[in-house]
C-alpha cells in the first residue's frame, strides 16, 4: 500500500525495451529456481511462449498456428491449460499411487498459540514478514525462497539452534510469516508493472486481462477503485479467514476423510465445469484433457509446468513489447543494451542461464531446488 504508488510513478519511465528485458529476467529466474534440469525448464518456457502465439497477430491480424481451426482464432484459453496441467494431471498421478493421509485429531484450544509461543515467536514473525515481503517482489518463486531463507536465518540467530527440526516455534512462525508476506509483496510488480513475479500472479494477470483490465503503471490513475479495492480486500480477507477457518477446522478435517473414489470424480467434474464455463465451448474441454495427459507425462519425465504457464501468460506481452521496441528503434536491436534498465535485466538473465557453467552458482541452484521440493 505504501510502496506501490511510488513504484508506479517510477515505472512510467519504463520503455518497451525495459519491459521486454524485465519479463525475460522473470522467466529466467523461474527456470533457474525450477527443480531438476535447467534445460528442461527452458524447454517448458519455450513451449509456453509458442502456445502464447496461437491466434491472431496483434499487429497484422494474421492467424498464427491455428491450423484452420476457428476455435483457435482467439488463442488457447488459460483456464483449460491450467485445469489440465494442475487438475487432471494431478488426478492421474494420484490414481497411479494414492497418497497416504493421516488426519490429526485435536481440539480447537490446542491449535491456538499460548502466551509463551507468542513471546518466543515475536521476533521471528517480524523478521520473516520483512524478509518475505521484499523477496516476494522479486520474480520467480519468492514465497518458497523466503520460507527457507527465514528458517535458515532464525536457526542462525537462535541461541539454541539444536531445537530446530524438533518443534521449535520460531522455525515455524518465521517461515510461515515470510511465506504469507511474500504473497502480498508479489502484488506490487503485478499491479504497478503489469509483470507477474510467479505462477499464481500469472494466473491472476490472465484473469485481469480476460475482464478487460490491464495492470501496470496507469492502473491507479485509470482505475483507482479496483486498485484500492484489492488492497482493502486483503485486509478484509485476512480477518474473514481467521473468523471462518478456526471454527470450521472440524469440517475441513472431515473433507480429508472423503474417499478417493468420491473425491477424484468431483475434482474432475469441477475441472470440466471450469473449462467449459469460460467460453461455453466443448473444444476447451478437449484442450483441458490434452494438457492433463501432457502434464501427467511431464511429471513422469521430470518437466515442471510452472515455467510453461508463466511463459504462456507473458508471451503475448513480451512479443508486443519486443515489436514496439523494434518499431521505435527502426529495427535496431542495440536498443536493448543501450538502456540501463534493459541491459541490467538482460545481464542478470544471461548469468542465470549460464549458471550450469559456474560451479558455485549451479551448486546453489541445486540446493534451492532441492529445498523447494
Amino acid at each position: 500500500m505504501l510502496l506501490a504508488p511510488t513504484l508506479a510513478r517510477w515505472a512510467v519511465t519504463f520503455g518497451p525495451a525495459d519491459y521486454f528485458s524485465l519479463m525475460i529476467l522473470g522467466l529466467c529466474v523461474l527456470t533457474y529456481l525450477s527443480h531438476g534440469s535447467l534445460l528442461k525448464a527452458l524447454v517448458m518456457a519455450m513451449l509456453g511462449l509458442i502456445l502464447g502465439l496461437i491466434g491472431l497477430d496483434s499487429i497484422t491480424g494474421v492467424p498464427r498456428l491455428t491450423f484452420d481451426r476457428l476455435e483457435l482464432i482467439d488463442g488457447v484459453g488459460l483456464v483449460p491449460i491450467v485445469m489440465g496441467l494442475f487438475g487432471i494431471a494431478e488426478i492421474l498421478n494420484n490414481l497411479e499411487r494414492p497418497p497416504v493421509r493421516q488426519v490429526l485429531a485435536t481440539g480447537l484450544r490446542h491449535l491456538l498459540p499460548s502466551r509463551q509461543d507468542w513471546k518466543q515467536s515475536a521476533g521471528a514473525l517480524s523478521r520473516g514478514s520483512v524478509l518475505g515481503f521484499f523477496l516476494g517482489i522479486l520474480p520467480g518463486g519468492g514465497a518458497v525462497i523466503s520460507s527457507f531463507l527465514s528458517y535458515a536465518m532464525e536457526k542462525r540467530l537462535s541461541r539454541t539452534p539444536e531445537r530446530f527440526g524438533k518443534g521449535a516455534i520460531e522455525g515455524v512462525a518465521g517461515p510461515e510469516a515470510a511465506n504469507n508476506a511474500a504473497a502480498g509483496g508479489a502484488f506490487i510488480p503485478l499491479l504497478t508493472l503489469g509483470i507477474p513475479p510467479n505462477v499464481v500472479m500469472a494466473l491472476l494477470l490472465g484473469a485481469f486481462i480476460v475482464h478487460g483490465v490491464q495492470p501496470g503503471p496507469l492502473l491507479m490513475g485509470q482505475n483507482p477503485g479496483l486498485f484500492w479495492g484489492i488492497v482493502a480486500s486483503m485486509y478484509i480477507g485476512n480477518v474473514l479467514l481467521l473468523i471462518l477457518n478456526l471454527p470450521l477446522i472440524g469440517m475441513w478435517v472431515q473433507v480429508l476423510k472423503v474417499p478417493y473414489k468420491l473425491l477424484f470424480p468431483l475434482i474432475t467434474l469441477f475441472c470440466v465445469i471450469g473449462a467449459y464455463s469460460v467460453s461455453g465451448a466443448i473444444f476447451d474441454i478437449y484442450i483441458m484433457i490434452g494438457f492433463g495427459v501432457l502434464g501427467y507425462s511431464m511429471r513422469k519425465f521430470g518437466y515442471e509446468p510452472a515455467p510453461l504457464v508463466l511463459a504462456f501468460v507473458l508471451g503475448p506481452l513480451m512479443e508486443n513489447n519486443l515489436r514496439k521496441s523494434l518499431i521505435l528503434s527502426q529495427g535496431d536491436f542495440t536498443v536493448f543494451v543501450t538502456r540501463p534498465i534493459s541491459l541490467t535485466c538482460l545481464a542478470l538473465a544471461a548469468l542465470l542461464l549460464l549458471s550450469p557453467l559456474i560451479p558455485w552458482l549451479n551448486k546453489k541452484r541445486r540446493r534451492i531446488a532441492l529445498d523447494g521440493a
